[in-house]
């Protein structure tokens, strides 16, 4: 299965200067939720925002390069194709797609399943969520999150599955 994690705000700004342009420790709650003991997959970009493999997950990160400068336990993969490839490797365990935009924008047509936050506020941003359709895609949960002095914005943890398997289009 093929999954994407992601939080935006309203305008589907995901982030700004390589990074998120808002502190939320829900979402990040949520993220390790979702993610824990899975195969998580990021572009560089991510990774080096990051600056470090996830603990907890098996890391892949999708680059041009032959290899990157670091230490960090992380595998590369260099083309969608490649994550195709693993997906049709082990079809039953979670591929979850962690951004940026670009690896977002390839993975969605293949994927299952959304765990996305909305983050009912607008930020300044340079980089965009995709969107998608509501007639390939349906809600199926949806949980409010805290409000406090730790989590300063209104958000919604959503859970959105494929109306039609992305194979059974064709």
């Amino acid at each position: 299965m093929i999954s994407i994690i992601a939080a935006m705000d309203e305008n589907r700004v995901i982030g700004k200067d390589g990074g998120m342009p808002w502190h939320l420790p829900g979402d990040l709650r949520f993220f390790k939720q979702q993610t824990e003991g899975k195969t998580v997959v990021m572009g560089r970009a991510t990774f080096e925002s990051i600056g470090r493999a996830l603990p907890k997950r098996r890391n892949i990160v999708l680059t041009g390069k032959s290899h990157l400068d670091t230490e960090a336990d992380i595998e590369l993969v260099h083309s969608m194709e490649e994550i195709r490839a693993l997906h049709e490797a082990a079809p039953e365990e979670e591929l979850i797609i962690m951004g940026g935009a670009s690896l977002y924008e390839a993975a969605l047509p293949e994927a299952d399943t959304i765990y996305l936050t909305r983050i009912h506020a607008q930020f300044e941003g340079d980089t965009w969520f995709p969107e998608f359709s509501l007639q390939e895609w349906e809600l199926t949960r949806e949980e409010t999150g805290t409000v406090d002095e730790k989590n300063a914005w209104p958000h919604t943890f959503q859970w959105w599955s494929r109306k039609v398997a992305p194979f059974d289009k064709m």
